[in-house]
């Protein structure tokens, strides 16, 4: 037999089974094709498509890096600076402290690495210069006194940080079996007679504004066209603006709805205090208020369907424990920018899975402040608006928990509203939004306590609604991330694991995107996103907690007017409407409305000052402190935890110099 060979025996014609088979170039013989080699053609063109994709890819980094580079380097020549009240001065020369004791040791650090010192087989007599005798000192502070507190406060954070992650995912697994079983509050058969107006319940429809020049417009035009019967209906338009041409354009827009036959009134303040509280403690306290029986609440930029009374009063009816129904809120801009983006990520989990689930299973949530309908006995028996604190919404529906009333969340009845599009109007509101809460646990603990609800609503009021989702979750996240974990990069004894600043995280986030599916591509940012944040919420949260002065401070957040999707759809409607008020004041030919005209037009002519991103201090130092904490963990050979620190610091660097969001020219 050949050496080259094989026998090949057929027992069956589809069953061929392998006999022998010799030599060791037997597979070169029977696959012939398999000796031909890749040609010299082949080969160049496969080098050329690998180096043209290296090369695009890059070109997109490097562009993308120059953009980033121009962007900084103006922001850092204009130098506009935040400027911050001085209670939140001493955060930032804290962080400010680290960051220089931080570029101490990794100095100290990269000189010992690179000498290669092993200060185990050293001895005292053997330290040469000034340097090593430092590093040595340092190194036994560490050991001695430094590493035991940061290891003590690193458990007691992770164990924070387990804690609300577990809660996280009870809320989770709650909003999944409600989906399940399709748990949802339903109105039974027909509420009220169509054809009978007088069958329905007389509803206040209240619009508080201020300063609100770019929405007011769209806000009073939707709810002017709600459908309910017009002699059930009166919408307050309760302004509160300090500028006397917007007061008049607003008044003016209000006339012109009456006389298409709308109840609607304008109201405006002569003494403005209290806020938006105080706005709407002022209106309630109209004598005609007392003959309606339900008030529904939307904020300047909210634009509610026609059908939105229709789907949520009749909840109230044979229900007469029922004191609030709150509507989901629906962004026209959340994909405008990264930003909101991000931000339409956390609402979305607040409202599909937060709201929801407690108003399920606990029939109480935090009210929102608007696109909800109030019963007015409930506001009367838990003691009216007050404006004692920055979240008036959370204070009136923790004292209307505490007197009995349940509260319903309706998720499939959607108000449109904006969300904040640059870093600086978000970053005030969430101020806030996260000192309000503080405030308001000061002032409502003793009556919780000394209520008459059961042990277990307290229970849920204290340690969930308050210290949990309030005060832990900001403290843990900026603690942990932020300074813990770029500290442990130099006291290597106190190093956290990997399932706290990587898996657990990540599969956090991954539940938080859940509600909206589109963003699972931002799930990496938006992980970033929410440290970043924690610095502001950090702050927000102290300063109410100890009642600093930062936390009375209350900023109208800005709108942009946008009505749909589309930015020239919005345009066009701000430009005709604008036509329009000048056209219903010609019309009107009264000398007020001549004088309006003129201050209009001088109005057009005055420059305006220009506005301009700014540079937040506690972000780029926050920023340059986890950067150096990763080049250390770079000597270190640190994997995750290097990326970690490097796009995190990155992600710093970008708020810090206000590169995201909505970029002013």
């Amino acid at each position: 037999m050949p050496p080259n060979s094989v026998v090949v025996t057929i027992e069956k014609p589809n069953n061929f089974s392998l006999v022998e088979l010799n030599g060791s170039d037997s597979s070169s013989t029977l696959f012939p094709e398999k000796q031909k080699g890749v040609s010299p053609r082949q080969f160049t063109w496969f080098i050329f498509l690998k180096a043209n994709r290296a090369f695009v890819c890059l070109s997109w980094l490097a562009t993308a890096f120059k953009t980033m580079f121009v962007s900084a380097k103006k922001r850092v020549a204009l130098l506009d600076v935040e400027e911050e009240p001085k209670s939140r001065e001493k955060l930032y020369r804290v962080i400010k402290a680290f960051l220089v004791i931080s570029i101490l040791a990794l100095v100290i650090e990269v000189v010992a690495h690179f000498k290669k010192w092993n200060l185990n087989l050293i001895q005292p007599w053997e330290v040469q210069g000034l340097v090593q005798w430092s590093y040595m000192a340092w190194l036994s502070f560490r050991l001695d006194y430094i590493a035991p507190l940061v290891i003590a406060l690193s458990k007691f954070c992770v164990v924070l940080f387990l804690i609300q992650s577990l809660d996280r995912l009870v809320l989770c697994l709650g909003c999944f079996w409600i989906k399940y079983k399709n748990l949802k509050p339903k109105i039974d058969g027909e509420a009220y007679d169509i054809e009978d107006s007088s069958t329905f319940p007389k509803v206040l429809v209240q619009i508080p504004m201020c300063n609100e020049r770019e929405v007011y417009a769209q806000s009073i035009g939707a709810a002017s066209q709600l459908d309910w019967p017009k002699d059930r209906i009166l919408i307050q338009v309760l302004d509160d603006s300090d500028d006397r041409n917007l007061q008049a354009l607003i008044k003016d827009e209000v006339l012109a709805w009456q006389e298409k036959g709308v109840n609607i009134i304008y109201r405006h303040r002569l003494i403005r205090t209290g806020y938006k509280a105080g706005n709407l403690k002022s209106a309630m306290g109209c004598e005609y208020v007392k003959d309606y029986e339900f008030v529904a609440i939307f904020d300047a930029d909210f634009q509610p369907n026609s059908d939105f009374l229709k789907r949520t009063v009749p909840h109230f009816k044979g229900n007469p424990e029922l004191g609030l129904v709150q509507a989901r809120w629906s962004f026209v801009n959340r994909d405008e920018n990264l930003l909101t983006r991000l931000q339409n990520v956390n609402l979305c989990f607040h409202f599909e899975v937060e709201q929801q689930v407690n108003g399920v299973y606990l029939n109480f949530f935090g009210f929102n402040g608007t696109a909800g309908v109030w019963r007015i006995k409930t506001l009367e028996e838990s003691g009216g608006w007050l404006e004692r604190t920055t979240v008036e919404d959370m204070d009136i529906a923790v004292r209307a928990h505490l007197n009995g009333w349940k509260f319903i969340f309706l998720n499939d009845v959607k108000v449109l509203c904006e969300l904040p599009e640059s870093y600086e109007a978000y970053k005030k509101q969430q101020h806030r939004w996260h000192s309000g809460p503080m405030q308001l646990f000061r002032l409502c603990l003793p009556a919780i306590i000394t209520s008459k609800i059961s042990i277990w609503k307290k229970a849920n009021l204290i340690f969930l609604f308050f210290l949990l989702r309030k005060l832990i979750l900001p403290f843990y996240s900026f603690t942990l991330f932020c300074i813990i974990l770029p500290l442990t990069m130099f006291i290597p004894e106190a190093e956290l694991p990997l399932w706290v600043i990587c898996y657990v995280p990540i599969f956090m986030s991954f539940l938080n995107i859940l509600p909206s599916p589109k963003s699972f591509p931002f799930l990496v940012p938006y992980l970033l996103f929410e440290n970043t944040m924690s610095v502001t919420k950090f702050n927000a949260m102290v300063s109410g907690l100890f009642q600093l002065g930062s936390a009375y401070e209350w900023v109208v957040t800005k709108k942009t007017g946008r009505s749909s999707e589309s930015d020239l759809v919005a345009f066009a409607e701000r430009e005709s409407s604008k036509s329009s008020n000048e056209e219903k004041i010609h019309r009107r030919h009264s000398e007020s409305g001549l004088e309006l005209l003129s201050k209009l037009k001088e109005e057009e002519k005055v420059p305006v000052k220009k506005k301009r991103n700014r540079i937040y201090r506690k972000e780029l130092v926050l920023a340059f402190l986890l950067l150096t904490a990763a080049a250390r963990s770079l000597l270190s050979a640190h994997g995750v935890h290097f990326y970690f620190l490097l796009f995190q610091g990155l992600s710093f660097l970008v708020m810090g110099l206000d590169l995201i969001g909505e970029q002013m020219s």
